[in-house]
Order: C-alpha cells, then sequence, then structure tokens
C-alpha cells in the first residue's frame, strides 16, 4: 500500500523538486529595482504566464481527445484537424503581430483568452451532444479559430514584458517564465489524461475554459502595458527600441527591416525546424505510445509532467547560460541545444521498439524547448524591442507552427 502511495505521488514530487532547484539555483541579477517595483513586476507577470499555461492547456488537449476519443478520430483525422490549426496559427502573425503593437499586449492577452475560452466551450459543447457527423469538419473549423485565439498569447506575453525587463534580465527570467509556460504542457497532457480516464471526454474541454475565464477577470485587474501604467517610472531596456523616441514605423516598413536582417532570418529559418521537430515529439510520441503498446510505462504514463520538466530545465539552462556564459547572446545557446538534439536524433534511430525511447525523446524535448523560449521568447524581444516586439515574434513564432 505504501509503495503503491509513493508511485502515485512520485511525478508530483519530481515536479516540485525541479521547480524548486531551478528557483534556488537561478542567479540573482541586481538592476537596481526597487522593493515595491519588483512586487508589482511580479503582479503584472504572474497572471500573465499563468493564463498562457491554461492557454496551452486549451490547446494540446486536442491531442489528449484523440486517444479518449478512439476510432472516432483516426491518426489522419487528428493530423488534419491538427494541420488546420497549426496552419491557421502559423499565418495569423500577419493580423496579430502588428495589432498587437497597435492596441498593446494587455488588450491581446484579454481577447486571446476569450476567445479560446469560447471555442474550447463550443468544442466541448460538440463531444457533449455526440455529434460525430463531420466531425473532423467541425472540430477542423473550431481548432482553427481556437488556433487563431491561441496566437495571440506568444506575442502579448512578449509585448508587455518587453516594457517591463531589461535586456540582461531576459535570459534568466525566461527561465522563470519557461516554469509557468511547461506547467501548461503537464495542464495539458497529464490532467487532460486524468479528466478523460475519470470523467467524460467534454470535460477535457470545459475544464481548461473555466481556467481561462478566470486568468482572464485576473490579468484584467492586475496586468498592465508598461511600468508607467502601474504607477512606476518606465526606464531604459536596452533592447532595439534603446533612444527611439521617433514615431511608430508602418507594418510594411517593420516587415522590411525584418527580411532583410540576416539575424531574424536566421533565427526565423531555425524556429522553423524547431517548430516541426518539437510538435513532432510532443504530439505524436503520445499517440505513438498507445498503438505500439507501451502506453502504461513510466514516461507515457507521465508524458505531461516530463515535458514540463524538460521545458522548464531547458529554458532555465537555456536563460542562464545565455547570460551568464555568452554575455547575452542567443544563437550559441541555440548552438549548444542543436548539437544536443542531433545526438538525441542519433540515439533515436535505434531505439524505437524500446521503452527506454521515452527517456531520449524527453532528452530531446528538453533542448528543443529550450531553443524555442531562448529565441521566439528573448531574441525576438531584444530585437524587436519595445515597440516592433509583437511583428517580431509573431514573425519568429508563425515560422515555429508553419514548421
Amino acid at each position: 500500500m505504501l509503495l503503491e502511495s509513493f508511485k502515485q505521488f512520485l511525478p508530483v514530487l519530481i515536479l516540485l523538486f525541479v521547480i524548486g532547484l531551478v528557483i534556488f539555483r537561478l542567479p540573482k541579477l541586481d538592476l537596481g529595482h526597487s522593493k515595491a517595483f519588483r512586487a508589482r513586476r511580479l503582479m503584472n507577470w504572474l497572471p500573465l504566464g499563468l493564463t498562457y499555461a491554461f492557454l496551452y492547456m486549451g490547446r494540446y488537449n486536442l491531442t489528449v481527445s484523440k486517444n479518449a476519443f478512439g476510432d472516432l478520430m483516426s491518426k489522419a483525422d487528428f493530423g488534419t484537424i491538427f494541420f488546420c490549426g497549426t496552419l491557421t496559427y502559423g499565418l495569423a502573425f500577419i493580423i496579430n503581430g502588428p495589432l498587437t503593437d497597435k492596441i498593446g499586449g494587455r488588450k491581446a492577452i484579454l481577447i486571446g483568452a476569450s476567445g479560446s475560452a469560447l471555442m474550447n466551450v463550443l468544442m466541448g459543447a460538440v463531444t457533449y451532444f455526440g455529434y460525430t457527423s463531420n466531425l473532423v469538419l467541425v472540430f477542423s473549423i473550431l481548432y482553427a479559430a481556437n488556433m487563431y485565439f491561441q496566437s495571440f498569447g506568444a506575442v502579448s506575453i512578449v509585448k508587455v514584458n518587453a516594457h517591463w525587463f531589461h535586456l540582461r534580465e531576459r535570459g534568466v527570467f525566461g527561465g522563470i517564465f519557461g516554469v509557468l509556460i511547461s506547467l501548461g504542457i503537464y495542464f495539458a497532457f497529464d490532467w487532460g489524461r486524468l479528466i478523460v480516464e475519470n470523467a467524460p471526454t467534454y470535460w477535457v474541454f470545459f475544464v481548461p475554459a473555466i481556467m481561462l475565464g478566470i486568468f482572464w477577470v485576473l490579468d484584467f485587474l492586475f496586468v498592465r502595458d508598461a511600468p508607467s501604467e502601474a504607477g512606476h517610472a518606465d526606464f531604459d531596456t536596452a533592447d532595439a527600441s534603446s533612444g527611439d523616441d521617433g514615431p511608430q514605423l508602418s507594418v510594411m516598413q517593420v516587415v522590411k527591416k525584418m527580411v532583410t536582417n540576416p539575424v531574424i532570418v536566421t533565427i526565423g529559418l531555425i524556429e522553423f525546424c524547431s517548430g516541426f521537430l518539437r510538435n513532432a515529439i510532443m504530439h505524436w510520441y503520445i499517440i505513438f505510445a498507445k498503438q505500439t503498446g507501451i502506453m502504461d510505462t513510466f514516461v507515457p504514463q507521465n508524458w505531461g509532467l516530463l515535458l514540463c520538466c524538460a521545458g522548464i530545465l531547458g529554458g532555465v539552462f537555456a536563460g542562464t547560460i545565455s547570460d551568464r556564459v555568452f554575455d547575452s547572446r542567443r544563437g550559441p545557446v541555440a548552438a549548444v541545444l542543436y548539437g544536443g538534439m542531433i545526438i538525441g536524433g542519433g540515439f533515436l534511430l535505434g531505439m524505437l521498439t524500446n521503452p527506454a525511447l521515452g527517456l531520449i525523446v524527453v532528452f530531446m524535448s528538453l533542448c528543443v524547448i529550450g531553443v524555442h523560449g531562448m529565441l521566439s521568447g528573448t531574441a525576438s524581444m531584444d530585437f524587436g524591442g519595445r515597440k516592433n516586439v509583437g511583428v517580431a515574434v509573431g514573425f519568429i513564432d508563425g515560422l515555429v507552427y508553419l514548421g
């Protein structure tokens, strides 16, 4: 009995250990911010980060529902629905990047959270009423709409935080924020699996909708676009907008600057590859495990938790070595982690029929999530600057999902 109880709580203990280790070991950086400023900044990014975590839960719940639907949703059906969603997400930056730069990150996250909550309610309603005729078409439309609203998440977070964090703080903070984002993966896969195993499938859509509704209220109350809107002085963040007091550039001017900048283009191409690698592992491994009869082993049973730990460790490792080893440069970090991906891929090829395959894909997830957080979440902020970060992160994150 004691052994069974330990096995039941082991995943939670692992998660708490990883989070505690990461927070304890993070380097401290003092840029002269007052205690009051740091407290207000915490009130700003914490609800914002948890909103993004529940956006993830309302995005990747499709993967969990696929296994719950069984024969009603084949692998080809899932691929079609997911394709429609990711294509929509990848192209939405054309609209949502410039829109976020115009209206601000606070309004953007409110639009994204409310729209995604509504689409999850509708997907839950379709499931609740047992609508199986044209299921692929209906889910493709609803999931695509969900992913349109989901695309506000990344651009709004980076847009807000670009005003609150100095260039030298962003690497380490990217690691802290990665903890919150990685929790979304844990919520989606492990909480989602518990939901479909213990309740009707439609709750896997209703629960994230409810949580997004709660955090919409918290974002409305606490999140502000800049320190000056929360009673604190704005400061020079030393990014690409530093010293730029001129008028806001048009969308086409910003796009022209990005596509002619070899650094931005290189980051975009790397993230295109990251999207292919990340989603191939994250979504198809759990389906692969079910189809090949290894679903009852440790890794598939705790897939969300292990992806969460991988994301936390990958993000913190990337952020720490960026700020502490490479002088806040992001490119060398991507090179180190892609080296890990190459090594993992080599082992992967020889272990497709071995249950230990799960450990390899967890390691590869650590590497690719670390690259994604460093480039989409941090480098886009550095090179886009406070003024144009919406377009920059939209361009880069859009390529992730096109990949």
